[in-house]
């Protein structure tokens, strides 16, 4: 009886995209902690290289240059803490107990220590010429503005809101929530909100006294 031919050795993984990937989210991550410790201008590239465990020309060979890295970093930041998902409709919850839990996570978010110290990068003297605010704005709070006036604009359409400009109404209520609180916070004048709770129902409850139906509902 022939022998049966044994089996070819298993190949071993070929280098590429998972790779790649494991080391665009170091890189990443490494970029937040240095930008949120040391500023825009502190954190250099070989820095971040360093923190990272690979080299400068790795570095720019998945990000280009810092501003596109710390492009890359808002986006990612605010995509992990501010996923879509957290602005779906979930009709089946009450418009204000819905408006609380986004209220609660972005309000979180907003005064989490790395908001607050990439808000204070972009006002800074240097930034003032630069592209990098509006590469933020497009990066973060642009989407979360358009995904939840998604949500208002469902949740409208089912009557339970009043809402002609549910874009309009979303940059309302999110400025609502960031309020006098959060310009401190960037100004260092405090460091975080007593009773956050407390703070979010109140934005809540205003927001629904200008939008909710005139019939009551």
């Amino acid at each position: 009886m022939s022998s049966i031919a044994p089996l070819p050795p298993a190949r071993p993984a070929a280098p590429g995209r998972p790779k790649d990937m494991e080391k665009a989210g170091a890189i990443l991550e490494a970029a937040r902690r240095l930008f949120t410790a040391h500023g825009f201008d502190g954190a250099s590239m070989d820095q971040i290289a360093a923190e990272a465990g690979v080299s400068k020309l790795t570095v720019y060979s998945h990000y280009g240059d810092k501003d596109t890295l710390f492009a890359a970093v808002v986006k990612s930041y605010c995509e992990q803490n501010l996923p879509d998902s957290l602005f779906e409709s979930a009709p089946d919850m009450p418009i204000r107990e819905r408006l609380m839990q986004v209220g609660r996570v972005f309000f979180a978010f907003v005064s989490s220590p790395e908001a607050v110290a990439g808000h204070r990068m972009l006002c800074s003297p240097r930034m003032a010429d630069s592209p990098l605010p509006g590469k933020f704005w497009e990066a973060g709070p642009a989407r979360v503005q358009r995904v939840f006036a998604d949500l208002l604009r469902r949740r409208a359409n089912r009557g339970e809101l009043e809402i002609e400009d549910p874009t309009l109404a979303a940059r309302q209520f999110l400025t609502l929530l960031k309020g006098e609180l959060h310009t401190r916070m960037v100004l260092g004048c405090c460091g975080h909100c007593d009773d956050p709770e407390g703070h979010v129902a109140a934005s809540v409850d205003f927001f629904l006294r200008a939008y909710a139906p005139r019939d009551g509902r």
